[in-house]
């Protein structure tokens, strides 16, 4: 696997890309499910998220947990399809639950903790705050239920905070649950292929200093929020590499 290129400036660049190309689309029912569980999460205050990212220091509004919310499950929904005719895959919870309780796992594939992270159909990175990752690849906020054996990044196609953004709704705390229903509900929801590292792997990129701190930027552009252990895209498995972890030879 390879680092990031540094710039200078604390300024990084990536050293290989990979091309979104559709892998499947997500149906209408499905979308209308996950739209539900990240508006009464967000808007509609059945449920909480957190507002802060673990070493974050910009507050979050309620328009922008919700795009990731909605992306997030979105993201689960893909790896559910995508595996569950060849694997025993337990479906995306929809529970809503209150600040401060969350899934101990995102999905169990053939008995396997996993965790799903999603971004932009452009991104190239899979990123996890330091903050909430030991050396031993454990996820800190879960205490002893903190052990994933994969890690899954899923690429989406539209990006659903650009739409809240034409919306004028990514930095407001209300939105009128129609509107906004309407506005997403008229995309196409795509991904493409799903891709995955292994907790042996998480564990190597932290020993070695897979890391990208705070304040920094990507391309010149993005800004880091917050310090973030990283694997680029290109580096990691697509999800066809999947069988060989499970029934064949490493």
């Amino acid at each position: 696997m390879d680092k990031l290129v540094y710039n200078g400036n604390g300024d990084y660049s990536f050293s290989r890309k990979a091309d979104f190309a559709e892998f499947g689309v997500l149906d209408a029912t499905t979308v209308q499910k996950t739209f539900d569980f990240a508006y009464d999460m967000t808007f509609g205050a059945i449920g909480q998220h957190r507002e802060h990212r673990s070493e974050g220091t910009a507050g979050r509004k309620n328009g922008e947990i919700f795009a990731d919310t909605f992306q997030g499950k979105l993201a689960e929904f893909a790896i559910y399809f995508s595996l569950k005719n060849q694997f025993e895959v337990s479906a995306p919870n929809l529970d809503k639950w209150a600040l401060g309780k969350w899934d101990a796992f995102d999905l169990s594939v053939n008995g396997a903790n996993v965790a799903i992270k999603s971004t932009k159909w452009f991104g190239q990175l899979l990123l996890l705050e330091t903050e909430d990752w030991d050396e031993e690849g454990n996820y800190k906020p879960n205490g002893e239920n903190g052990r994933y054996d994969l890690l899954f990044l899923v690429r989406m196609k539209p990006c659903c905070s650009e739409i809240l953004q034409q919306q004028r709704l990514f930095y407001s705390n209300r939105a009128h649950r129609e509107t906004l229903q309407t506005a997403l509900s008229a995309q196409t929801w795509a991904y493409d292929t799903p891709r995955f590292i292994t907790r042996a792997e998480l564990v190597a990129l932290i020993e070695k200093g897979f890391s990208i701190p705070r304040g920094s930027t990507l391309n010149g552009k993005t800004r880091m929020d917050a310090n973030n252990y990283y694997c680029q895209l290109a580096d990691m498995h697509p999800v066809t590499e999947l069988a060989q972890r499970f029934y064949g030879n490493k």
